[in-house]
C-alpha cells in the first residue's frame, strides 16, 4: 500500500474516533449533528465507522457544528502535544499529491507568513518577542539550525519545529547549500 494511503487510513481512524467522542461530549445524536452540520446522517454513520473518505469541506462543516477546530477532528486522539498535528488531511488520486496539516497555534491578533533563504554561513539573530507569541518553522530546502538560547535544533528539509518566541533565538545555516524555509509568526 502506498505510504500516503496508509497515513490517510490512520487519519480516517482518527476522524472516526474524534467525531464519535466529540459528538458524545456535546451530547448530540447523529441525527442532531446531521441537522446542525448539513451533512447527511448516512455520511456521519460512515465517518464514525471509518468507512468513508470524507472531503475537507465536510469535515469543516462537522467541526463547526461540534464547535471545535478542524484540527481537533484529524489529530491522533492520544496526541501529547496538541499543537503538533503532522497528519495527512487530503490525498489525491495521483500518488504524492497530498495536504499535510503540520501544526496549529492560537492567535489573538494575526499570523504572519514569511519565506526565508539563508545562504551558507548566514546568521539571523532575533530578540525575544512579546509574551504569548510563537513561531512555526517549516524547512523545504537545506538544513536550518535554530538556536533557542544556547540550545541548537537542526531542522532538515521536510521537517518542522514550533517554539515560543519570547526567548532569544537565531536562525543559522551551517550547511554548504542555501536553506529555504517558511516561518509563521503567531501573534
Amino acid at each position: 500500500m502506498h505510504k500516503d494511503s496508509t497515513q490517510r487510513a490512520s487519519v480516517l481512524q482518527h476522524v472516526s474516533q474524534n467525531v464519535r467522542r466529540l459528538r458524545h461530549t456535546a451530547d448530540m445524536s447523529q441525527t442532531a449533528l446531521a441537522e446542525k452540520s448539513g451533512v447527511s446522517r448516512r455520511m456521519l454513520v460512515a465517518i464514525e465507522a471509518g468507512e468513508k473518505n470524507v472531503s475537507l469541506t465536510t469535515l469543516d462543516r462537522v467541526a463547526e457544528a461540534l464547535d471545535v477546530a478542524f484540527s481537533d477532528l484529524i489529530q491522533a486522539p492520544d496526541a501529547r502535544d496538541t499543537s503538533r498535528i503532522n497528519e495527512v488531511a487530503w490525498a489525491g488520486i495521483i500518488p504524492g499529491s497530498k495536504a499535510v496539516l503540520l501544526s496549529k497555534a492560537t492567535a489573538t491578533r494575526e499570523v504572519e507568513q514569511w519565506e526565508w533563504c539563508l545562504q551558507p554561513g548566514e546568521i539571523y539573530p532575533s530578540q525575544p518577542d512579546a509574551e504569548g507569541w510563537s513561531e512555526q518553522i517549516y524547512v523545504f530546502e537545506g538544513c536550518l539550525t535554530l538556536m533557542l538560547g544556547d540550545t541548537a535544533h537542526d531542522i532538515a528539509a521536510g521537517e518542522f519545529f514550533m517554539f515560543a518566541s519570547n526567548q532569544p533565538h537565531a536562525y543559522r545555516n551551517e550547511g554548504a547549500v542555501a536553506t529555504r524555509f517558511v516561518r509563521n509568526v503567531v501573534i
